[in-house]
């Protein structure tokens, strides 16, 4: 009976609807089912008729025929067809969108002419189109599977310069391309480059790293003298994991798929892992967003007198988000404020270092439980050993344990997972990297606390070198 209703509402609507949105539903009806040849008919019919088509109508065409490119049996005439839509667009005086473009630059690509794709994404200025990277890409591929190295870096240039941000399967392309035309400079940058992008991996991507260690040249390249307290400075300077001095030494690499126990050891070679920090660069500059951002939402002097506070009181080696840890699991009746469970994560940092942590509490909350006599007496203790800060009244207290933690480039016991507004303001590329590297989960089971450290190691692609060994670790699932 439903159906019945269906059809004949369809009905109804075709009966009241003119021409040129008769073309229009029967045109979306083709796109929903990925009809080419139906969506075509509708094309050609609409000429006949002389009908006004509009931008919508052609990037839905152009659409189809870019979308039926995989059918080999239809490739040619979609590529054909297509090519004619565009042609007819532009004649017309119907300016291009970005999906026009996207479209177009697929069909060329597809066509073997990634000169072209590039041309179209290089037109884009002029009828004020901002591309994207999937407008990008037709030529990037192209370009890389026709070993046309100089134009695939031509291409990457005009993206890194236009604020596109490339992924792994861009990485992945530039890197088995500057492979096989043996460009072992641009290897290494690519590498990097995955590395900065993506945690584990794609199988395609480990492929083509796995062949790139396979060939005679990536034995044979490298330089034969080096700075060893250099490479370690380096390493240090790039948070670990990778020094960014290029191939060093010579000889022919070792391949094989090994496992890595819980300390971070590799089975195969024996060499430990690190977990990987942002570099130095990274941290100022993130410091220095936190004070702008904090300085822009708190009360300017507040917070300024904050950062003088901590330039003079720099040792702490841990922070500590004191709400997050006293209002943990105290959802309950009776439930509150729990100092006990605060004074547990103290002491169990200071057994750990010998050095107090720096807890950071709101004014209010300390007021509050300074009514109660043994409350009061902790909390004048860690005053006196320099362990607690208030922030003041009207302030958020997330931004004075996030700039405390990162400008002292130590630990953060939270359970926050900082997914807040404030903190997507960081990027998430750099910042989930340090926050792996620095935040300290807590529970507590029967009034037993547990600190989970951060991980012994990062699943990031990491570069070890001895005088005997050259080891990279790579992982894909």
């Amino acid at each position: 009976m439903e159906n019945s209703n269906q059809t004949n509402q369809s009905k109804k609507r075709k009966k009241t609807l003119n021409l040129e949105g008769q073309f229009m539903y029967d045109l979306g009806t083709c796109s929903k089912s990925n009809d080419l040849a139906g969506a075509l008919s509708l094309y050609e019919k609409a000429i006949s008729q002389n009908l006004r088509l509009n931008h919508n109508h052609l990037n839905t065409l152009l659409y189809l025929c870019s979308n039926s490119l995989h059918d080999l049996a239809s490739k040619d005439s979609a590529i054909e067809k297509g090519f004619g839509i565009y042609e007819r667009m532009i004649a017309n005086n119907i300016n291009p969108t970005e999906a026009t473009i996207t479209a177009v630059a697929r069909l060329a690509a597809a066509n073997g002419d990634g000169d072209f794709a590039f041309e179209l994404v290089k037109s884009m200025g002029k009828y004020k189109i901002v591309p994207r990277l999937r407008t990008f890409d037709p030529a990037l591929f192209a370009f890389c599977e026709k070993l046309e190295a100089e134009k695939a870096y031509e291409v990457e240039e005009l993206m890194v310069s236009m604020g596109i941000h490339l992924e792994e399967p861009e990485f992945a392309v530039l890197l088995k391309v500057s492979s096989e035309v043996g460009r072992e400079d641009k290897v290494y940058l690519y590498l990097h480059k995955v590395r900065n992008c993506t945690r584990c991996v794609s199988l395609v991507t480990g492929e083509i790293i796995e062949s790139w260690f396979n060939k005679g040249l990536a034995s044979e390249v490298g330089v034969s003298e080096w700075d060893e307290n250099g490479i370690k400075d380096a390493m240090l300077k790039n948070g670990g994991g990778w020094h960014g001095q290029g191939w060093l030494g010579k000889g022919k690499w070792v391949v094989s798929k090994s496992n890595i126990n819980l300390e971070g050891c590799c089975c195969s070679c024996g060499e430990r892992l690190v977990c990987v920090d942002i570099d130095r660069a990274e941290t100022e500059k993130f410091a220095e967003s936190v004070a702008s951002l904090a300085t822009k939402r708190e009360a300017k002097s507040d917070f300024r007198v904050f950062q003088e506070w901590l330039d003079n009181h720099s040792g702490y080696e841990a922070i500590v988000d004191g709400a997050n840890v006293s209002l943990y699991q105290q959802n309950f009746a009776d439930g509150g404020f729990s100092i006990s469970q605060l004074e547990a994560v103290v002491k169990d940092l200071y057994d750990r270092s010998g050095k107090w942590p720096l807890v950071i509490m709101h004014n209010k909350r300390v007021s509050s439980l300074m009514d109660n006599p043994s409350n009061l007496k902790i909390l004048e203790d860690w005053k006196n050993q320099g362990t607690l800060y208030t922030t003041p009244n009207g302030s958020n207290d997330d931004w004075y344990w996030l700039y405390a933690a990162v400008k002292l480039k130590c630990l953060l016991v939270t359970n926050d997972e900082m997914r807040d507004h404030i903190f997507e303001l960081f990027g998430s590329n750099f910042f989930l990297k340090w926050k792996e590297r620095h935040r300290v989960r807590f529970t507590f089971l029967k009034n037993n606390l547990r600190l989970l450290m951060p991980p012994s190691y990062s699943l990031v692609i990491q570069v070890r070198f001895s005088i005997a060994f050259r080891i990279i670790f790579i992982w894909h699932f």
